[in-house]
């Protein structure tokens, strides 16, 4: 019987602004460096997602979020043998600057114009639904 590989259970927050969508790249020093992403990050013990993203979201960016709703999850199995479930949430509403607290850069971006190929591979259907206007926001 084969191994069943415990899922880490990961959150992100796509947080829109008009037509413009935010988005992080991760550091050198990171794994999948220089890669973009939607911030957020692991789910801690004892914390449900909802909770999780908040804190990440305070962590990463300094800023106090209100979530809108999950729109899609995602299972995904990295090639280095990482598998994530990945929650993601629709945020139109905070309080705070947006600052960047850990990434390279971060920065609002065209939907149109993202380029799908430079996201994580677990983030890419989310930007594909963004670009073609399917995943709803």
């Amino acid at each position: 019987m084969p191994e069943t590989i415990a899922l880490k259970q990961v959150v992100a927050a796509v947080m829109v602004r008009d037509t413009q969508v935010l988005i992080c790249q991760r550091r050198e020093d990171q794994p999948f460096a220089l890669q973009w992403e939607f911030p957020g990050g692991k789910v801690e013990a004892g914390e449900d997602w909802t909770t999780a993203l908040v804190r990440e979201l305070r962590e990463e960016l300094g800023i106090e979020a209100v979530l809108d709703s999950e729109i899609a999850t995602v299972r995904h199995h990295y090639a280095e043998g990482l598998g994530v479930e990945l929650h993601f949430f629709l945020i139109t509403r905070f309080t705070g600057e947006v600052e960047n607290k850990i990434f390279r850069e971060v920065r609002w971006q065209e939907r149109e114009s993202l380029d799908v190929e430079s996201f994580l591979e677990a983030d890419r259907g989310i930007v594909r639904g963004l670009k073609s206007g399917t995943v709803k926001t």
